[in-house]
């Protein structure tokens, strides 16, 4: 919804990009953004602009003050505390020394870092303690409950889909009563691949047949041996890896 964003796709309600118009990008292309400045410059020439931009004229102009600025802003301002807060670390130190040279005393300039608390009272400015800092991602109306084994298994659904596989077992006798059925989603068993149930459950029957009946925790062994073998053999067999959730049930 940025400025630009709305001319090219001329939706701005004040300014309206025409043929023969001219647009100069002045920014570098921040990494990871070109596919989004791209599709702005083409939308641009589709209104029939002309786009200079950085890669075919050297025209970049930084937002950013230098240092002769910098020793300015510190001179007019002549501030008792200093505190650099934009850039990376590196960025941070050679902006703090360089208001050292400015005249501030080294104990009156704070670099620093995310999660580090800079407290101001009647004695002064210094460092105190630290917060928990980082990203907080918000699912729904839950807010920083999303963990890394939740987004592995998102990444994992999108990537190879998911393949559910339901079976009964007889508890006893550990024969099996029903199934095993596979169910997919996002992954498909066309024609093509018919095969791969027939395959797959040959593997889950085997994996059943592997393990002993009467163990206590043998549900839990046949469903941990399942996910690792069935995620093998459809890498082997068409080179995908969906996500295996199997549910089996003894009575």
């Amino acid at each position: 919804m940025s400025a630009l964003v709305r001319m090219a796709s001329g939706i701005h309600r004040h300014i309206n990009i025409k043929k023969k118009d001219t647009v100069i990008l002045s920014s570098k292309q921040i990494p990871g953004n070109e596919k989004a400045v791209a599709n702005i410059i083409n939308k641009l020439y589709r209104r029939g602009a002309e786009v200079v931009y950085s890669k075919v004229a050297q025209i970049h102009a930084s937002g950013h003050a230098h240092q002769e600025e910098l020793k300015l802003m510190l001179n007019l301002t002549k501030p008792k505390y200093f505190i650099p807060i934009h850039g990376e670390y590196r960025h941070l130190v050679t902006h703090a020394r360089l208001a050292e040279k400015q005249g501030l005393a080294r104990e009156n300039v704070l670099v620093g870092e995310d999660g580090r608390v800079i407290v101001f009272d009647k004695d002064g400015g210094r460092f105190q303690g630290k917060v928990h800092t980082g990203r907080i991602l918000v699912d729904g109306k839950g807010i920083g409950d999303v963990g890394r084994s939740v987004l592995k298994e998102r990444r994992e659904l999108s990537e190879g889909g998911l393949v559910v596989v339901t079976m009964i077992i007889d508890e006893e006798t550990g024969v099996v009563l029903y199934g095993p059925e596979l169910i997919s989603k996002g992954f498909v068993f066309d024609s093509a691949t018919g095969h791969l149930i027939d395959d797959a459950q040959c593997v889950i029957l085997e994996i059943v047949e592997e393990v002993e009946a009467g163990l206590e925790s043998r549900v839990d062994l046949i469903r941990k041996k399942l996910q690792r073998a069935l995620k093998q053999y459809f890498a082997f067999a068409i080179n995908r890896k969906p996500l295996i959730v199997p549910i089996i049930i003894e009575v």
